[in-house]
């Protein structure tokens, strides 16, 4: 496996593995990879001939007083991680390989960026949407990989590249959990061991709505609702948002029916983590 740091090589190599034929895929991330990640690898190494891991933490998804100093980083741990699960090469560039200093050029999208995430971090999406062209242009894909944790961030990809006319498939996967239910999220490393088990009311609250659901309640107040007093119970966690969104549109809704997205994010402590859950047919 390579790790590469410029766009050259990444183009050059790619070049050579199309002249032989191969398919390839890439999976976008930010690195301190966990499981949640790796399946996202697997479903690559399975679904293609070659298979980019693009370890970058973006700077322009990042609003003023976030955590992008912070954000944890191994680069060592992360290689070997892709290593084990058949990755080809991992791009790892620097912010200056990525943006210019006088970089003016930026991906926005109206709608499906104002609700859930996009209220508090109004600046998160334009950097999501801006990275992942640039990645999508440098790496040219047959597919890339993301996860159906970051919901909204999925849908968003989703409805950029049918806009935009990119001619690559996305490929969401599952979310991956922990045995007693946390979301895996490389900022769950923030957590002290008593906010790591107060971090277990997202799930128990993603749970408790999928339950609802499943017993035949249609009323998206009413599961909003008794998720929020589920969260209330715990002391360590803050509410950003409990919401029932189309799961196309990201739009609020009051029936719940497929394709529906129930989506939450709470702060425990000074960490803000996401979970989710879709309703389908």
């Amino acid at each position: 496996m390579k790790v590469l740091g410029t766009v050259k090589e990444v183009r050059d190599q790619v070049k050579r593995w199309r002249a032989r034929g191969l398919s390839v895929g890439l999976v976008p991330t930010m690195g301190f990879l966990h499981e949640g990640h790796g399946s996202l690898i697997s479903k690559a190494v399975e679904q293609n001939d070659r298979v980019v891991v693009s370890v970058f933490v973006n700077p322009t998804q990042f609003g003023p007083g976030e955590d992008l100093e912070a954000y944890p980083r191994d680069m060592d741990r992360d290689s070997a991680y892709c290593e084990s699960l058949g990755a080809n090469v991992i791009f790892h560039p620097e912010p200056s390989e990525m943006y210019d200093p006088d970089f003016t050029t930026y991906v926005n999208m109206e709608v499906l960026s104002e609700t859930l995430c996009g209220v508090t971090r109004p600046i998160h999406f334009r950097g999501v949407c801006t990275v992942c062209t640039k990645l999508f242009n440098i790496v040219k894909p047959d597919r890339a990989y993301f996860g159906q944790k970051d919901a909204q961030q999925l849908a968003i990809i989703r409805r950029m590249v049918r806009d935009l006319n990119m001619d690559l498939e996305i490929v969401g996967c599952p979310i991956v959990r922990e045995e007693d239910g946390l979301a895996k999220s490389s900022r769950n490393e923030y957590l002290s061991p008593e906010e790591r088990q107060a971090a277990l009311i997202l799930s128990q609250s993603i749970f408790l709505g999928e339950k609802m659901i499943a017993e035949g309640e249609k009323s998206a107040e009413a599961v909003k609702k008794a998720m929020t007093e589920k969260i209330n119970t715990e002391p360590l966690a803050e509410i950003d948002y409990v919401e029932v969104v189309d799961g196309v549109s990201m739009q609020p809704i009051d029936e719940i029916k497929a394709p529906a997205l129930v989506a939450i994010a709470v702060k425990i402590g000074r960490t803000r983590l996401i979970d989710n859950t879709i309703v389908s047919d």
